[in-house]
């Protein structure tokens, strides 16, 4: 008894059934990571020789409305701040994608769906005849002398006339022109839209020549665009002049040098106006004015002048069918950052109420979880699209014909806008390689959408980050599913890989693994380290542990290198109670299980006999028949008494402390290893939680054991109650099994249900209204 006592004050079984598998899910990351150097140090920071190289740009662009076309000049001065001398020079052509020769249209795979056929991009991809590739004219050194180029696909290599040494810059020149593709037919993440009347709206992007990057990672960023993995750029000065037709609108990355020569005065006293509004925006162009305005298409064209200081890249947008507000964000360093939008009359239902607060909403947001935004001015844009560039981005949102519209469209418009602004963070400013790892800025800026999207408004419908949201995904047919550290290209169900599941990562380091205090500390570390810089998975991996203190390799190793999945379930559950010695509290505990516990049919059956033998005949009765062993007797009394005479005081309190002991196993199904999280629910109403850190299965268990006392009395266990672990089967974490009732309707219901299909809320409340007044007395 006493040897039993001392084994239980340590409250822990050590029961563990070792995985199969040779497999460490806690084996430290190690040699799998980069070695650190002096340009990445260990801690996950920059080193104390970190590097990174520079273009500056000034272009001359002009948008031909008629020919739908756009040619270009641009003057390039790249600085070679590495430190290597460097013989050539790498340029992407990512609007190469759109030439008739692009590897785009015949990597792809298509199959006829036989209820609706072949898509119009299905046609396009497999019989390309829209030519939208460059058309480079000429590429020349500062002194307009030809310089030797070669073009291979997306890329183009300028050959040097002499070694470009470190430390020293090159200036040239590069002319060139495309068609513009419509995305309306083939798609894209730049070119025009075109309406009913003829007119267009123009989000150009990815336009001219850009810098690759060269660094200490990958050398020349040299992997061909194929469409889905973005860009890797770096850093510079734009001096950008855009010639459009006069009764257009533009919008673009930077400021507006020039507006006296091309806005109204009407429009800059009402921009004055907007920039220090800061509860509503201001309207500078109105809905009537826009009708109006493209009413007609002007036959002149004038020139719009941009300026953008320390930016990847350069977009804009231009139509003559813009409405246009504005508004002002105060910055805790007491700048004013100016929120703007621009639409069209499609979308006035849903685009006057919330893009431009949903602007200002996530400069505020986003400022507060990693920094201040650096930017004068923040654009949202009514592209049809979801697309994103330094300080302007392209939106999508339109109204329904009756000017409703349905739940999904508004949360979907709001949800865009917070995540397409939020880019300006991910990946504009903290510069990670796109195309090598989508999910350094879909993920993060994933995680920081729903973050900003709980402060829109209480219970937001969100698409992703809450833990249960990605069990269906990670539970899912394993040969679909590719670990998050996938290049961009190769990646299976490419939203649940790179913006879904690492945002919902970071969710569960935030809630469950970390805390949000040392969670939001490590997070705003890593953005400030690596803003304006280009960190790779490394740098995240270690700043984030660096700055939390936080061994975290078991969760990036499981999380981000597999693609393994979360089950956890309740094995055997045992209620024990201490056996204090006491012939009166034992005794009594046995006789009232005898004469009140659950009887044998044939006991009970049997009571129905008339008359027993030893009734009729008494002489065969002796000691035996009338005794009770649960009677307490003087010699019970006594053992119990010198039993607890031998006891010390700490034995004697654990002995009589009336405890409840539950020996529980937990089993990890799933080969994806989490923090246990289960809840005592307990038969006078009441719970308690009870979280156990990861490192219980750090010897590779299966099962663990493990004993919890309880001053009460437990009526049901629940593992994973909040639904904070991503577990993919939660039917097996219940005590006492639960079950599982799915809901069933019967025909007409289903028939009633299909007949309203169609109908928005809002026109089903309008609806309503409408049933109301005809029935009202």
């Amino acid at each position: 008894m006493k040897n039993f006592l001392i084994i239980c004050i340590g409250l822990l079984i050590a029961h563990s059934l070792l995985s199969q598998s040779n497999s460490d899910p806690f084996k430290q990351l190690g040699t799998d990571l980069p070695t650190p150097n002096e340009y990445r140090n260990a801690s996950g920071a920059p080193g104390h020789q970190y590097w990174q190289t520079r273009a500056d740009y000034k272009m001359n662009i002009t948008l031909n409305d008629e020919e739908k076309k756009i040619s270009g000049d641009e003057t390039i001065t790249y600085h070679n701040e590495s430190p290597d001398d460097l013989k050539y020079l790498w340029l992407q052509l990512d609007q190469n994608v759109r030439s008739k020769e692009s590897d785009s249209h015949v990597i792809g795979t298509e199959s006829i769906n036989e209820d609706r056929g072949v898509s119009p991009r299905q046609i396009a991809r497999m019989f390309p005849d829209f030519d939208g590739g460059f058309k480079i004219e000429s590429v020349t050194d500062s002194d307009d002398r030809n310089m030797k180029y070669t073009i291979n696909k997306t890329m183009m290599r300028i050959d040097l006339p002499s070694v470009l040494k470190a430390g020293d810059k090159l200036t040239f020149k590069i002319k060139w022109w495309y068609n513009i593709n419509n995305t309306r037919e083939i798609g894209g993440r730049s070119g025009y839209e075109e309406f009913s009347d003829g007119q267009r709206v123009y989000c150009i992007a990815q336009f001219f020549p850009r810098m690759c990057s060269y660094n200490d990672i990958e050398g020349w960023q040299n992997k061909q665009f194929l469409g889905r993995g973005e860009f890797t750029l770096i850093f510079g000065n734009y001096e950008v002049s855009i010639t459009v037709p006069e009764d257009h609108l533009v919008a673009a990355s930077g400021e507006l040098q020039n507006a006296s020569s091309v806005l109204s005065n009407t429009h800059r006293d009402r921009w004055s106006k907007a920039k220090n509004s800061y509860v509503q925006p201001v309207t500078i162009q109105t809905l009537d004015e826009a009708i109006e305005n493209s009413s007609a298409e002007a036959s002149k064209y004038k020139t719009w002048k941009f300026k953008a200081d320390n930016v990847r890249d350069f977009a804009f947008a231009s139509s003559r069918r813009f409405i246009w507000d504005a508004m002002g964000v105060k910055m805790s360093d007491g700048r004013t950052v100016v929120a703007q939008s621009m639409w069209v009359p499609e979308g006035d239902c849903l685009w006057k109420k919330f893009s431009t607060k949903a602007v200002a909403h996530t400069i505020k947001w986003y400022s507060h979880y990693t920094f201040d935004y650096p930017y004068p001015v923040a654009w949202s844009i009514d592209g049809s699209m979801g697309m994103e560039y330094p300080m302007i981005c392209f939106n999508y949102g339109r109204c329904q014909s009756d000017g409703t519209y349905p739940m999904r469209t508004k949360y979907g418009h709001i949800g865009v806008i917070i995540h397409e602004v939020g880019h300006n963070w991910f990946p504009m400013i903290v510069n990670n390689d796109e195309r090598q790892w989508t999910w350094m800025d879909e993920g993060l800026n994933t995680f920081l959408q729903y973050l900003t999207e709980q402060q829109w408004e209480r219970d937001y419908p969100n698409r992703r980050g809450p833990a249960h949201m990605i069990t269906n995904y990670m539970g899912g047919d394993k040969s679909r599913i590719s670990p998050i550290m996938t290049n961009s290209e190769s990646i299976f169900q490419f939203g649940n890989n790179a913006y879904a599941k690492p945002a919902t990562a970071l969710n569960i380091l935030r809630e469950t693994v970390m805390g949000r205090e040392l969670f939001d500390h490590a997070f705003k570390e890593y953005s400030n380290r690596w803003k304006f810089k280009q960190p790779y998975p490394a740098d995240f991996f270690r700043t984030m542990e660096d700055a939390s203190g936080v061994d975290l390799d078991w969760f990036w190793r499981g999380w981000f290198f597999t693609n393994d999945h979360v089950d956890q379930a309740l094995g055997e559950v045992k209620h024990y109670n201490f056996n204090t010695g006491n012939p009166t509290v034992e005794k009594g505990i046995q006789k009232d299980l005898r004469d009140n516990g659950p009887q044998n049919i044939s006991s009970i059956r049997n009571k129905e006999i008339s008359q027993t033998y030893d009734e009729i005949d008494t002489t065969i009765r002796d000691f035996y028949t009338t005794f009770d062993a649960l009677e307490v007797d003087a010699v019970d009394q006594s053992d119990y008494e010198q039993f607890v005479s031998n006891l010390n005081p700490q034995e004697l309190e654990l002995l009589n402390d009336g405890k409840h002991y539950y020996q529980i196993t937990f089993k990890r199904v799933g080969e994806l290893v989490m923090p246990i999280i289960f809840q005592f629910q307990y038969k006078d109403g009441t719970t308690e939680d009870i979280r156990i850190p990861a490192e219980v299965w750090r010897y590779g268990a299966k099962e663990v054991t493990k004993i919890f006392p309880s001053d009460k009395e437990v009526n049901k266990i629940v593992l994973d109650p909040y639904l904070e672990i991503a577990d993919t089967d939660t039917s097996n974490n219940y005590y006492p099994p639960q079950e599982e009732v799915s809901r069933f309707e019967t025909f007409r219901q289903k028939q009633l249900l299909q007949n309203n299909t169609g109908e928005n809320p809002m026109q089903r409340s309008k609806r309503a209204e409408k049933i109301k007044r005809e029935i009202k007395p």
